[in-house]
């Protein structure tokens, strides 16, 4: 009995935001690593979510990021659909040169962002919430152009965030970002796949 109530008190202390947004997000991203088209509207919930739960925390890069996630995943959701050339969209990679510039970019951007959220509000952990915020935003245009390499994005991305949000007490979150480690190391698996039977079809 005293487990039961243990467990009883805990989910009766839990955020029901930050759980109704887990539960969101990890239908999302399982559909993601499917390509399948209903992961765009169940991550607009997700974001949507996020955005009072990250002020609530005071982590301002990723609230600032769940508002930028709306917009991309309306995109996201319309390239899948029509891709380039009225069609659905097709598994693509980077060249050298571009993986290059994109990391320069992410340098840049973690660099920039870390310095402004770190000198003119009361932000956590800047450098480190700005980092989550600018892969998460590189991992999510590659997604929605439906780049291989979002995957890798997103793994560095997970990593990060774990150690953010179990610093920041939202232990939850932290859960849900361990699992949706393990789906993008399934997702770079599944689509690493799919990409290779494209090139032979």
């Amino acid at each position: 009995m005293i487990f039961l109530d243990s467990i009883a008190a805990y989910f009766g202390a839990m955020n029901h935001l930050e759980l109704a947004a887990t539960l969101v997000g990890l239908v999302s991203v399982a559909l993601t690593v499917r390509q399948n088209i209903w992961c765009w509207p169940t991550g607009l919930v997700m974001v949507t979510l996020y955005i009072f739960i990250f002020k609530d925390a005071k982590l301002y890069s990723d609230m600032g990021l769940q508002v930028i996630y709306i917009f991309m995943q309306l995109y996201g959701w319309h390239y899948w659909l029509k891709g380039k050339n009225q069609g659905p969209a097709e598994i693509k990679t980077l060249s050298t040169v571009e993986r290059a510039a994109w990391g320069a970019a992410s340098a840049v951007g973690i660099v920039g962002l870390g310095y402004g959220v770190g000198h003119f509000t009361d932000a956590a952990l800047p450098y480190w919430d700005a980092a989550t915020t600018v892969l998460s935003l590189v991992a999510q245009w590659l997604l929605g152009r439906k780049v291989l390499e979002n995957w890798l994005v997103w793994i560095v991305v997970d990593v990060l965030a774990v150690g953010v949000y179990i610093n920041r007490g939202l232990d939850l979150t932290a859960g849900l970002y361990g699992v949706f480690l393990l789906l993008a190391a399934s997702g770079l698996w599944t689509w690493m796949k799919a990409w290779r039977r494209e090139q032979l079809a």
